[in-house]
């Protein structure tokens, strides 16, 4: 089993998924998430404060779009389909999706 470290930009998010609400990690599934496996562990940091976190599975999909009619939307802290698709669209383009597809990390 393996420990990744993962920034947390954003101090709502950092929160979300440190008291539980957030258990579903959105990211491009890119040649560092290839390496993560169920039961590897996360170090999520924010201005130099950390937590970890266990992978409980991953879910993959070329695009958001598609992921997020497969995964429980209630469990991304980002609302419905619509708004999500906007907001993860700031922080990875349609391009960068569709070159690496996108991963949603059920953590716990």
């Amino acid at each position: 089993m393996a420990t990744h470290n993962m920034n947390l930009g954003q101090q709502r998010y950092f929160d979300l998924v440190k008291s539980g609400a957030k258990t579903i990690e959105l990211r491009l599934w890119d040649e560092k998430r290839r390496k993560f496996q169920p039961g590897d562990t996360i170090i999520f940091d924010h201005e130099n404060e950390y937590f970890t976190v266990t992978i409980k599975g991953l879910v993959l999909a070329q695009n958001f779009d598609s992921l997020f009619d497969i995964i429980d939307m209630s469990k991304t802290g980002l609302g419905d389909k619509e708004n999500a698709l906007k907001i993860m669209e700031q922080f990875f383009d349609k391009s960068a999706q569709e070159k690496f597809g996108v991963v949603g990390i059920i953590i716990s």
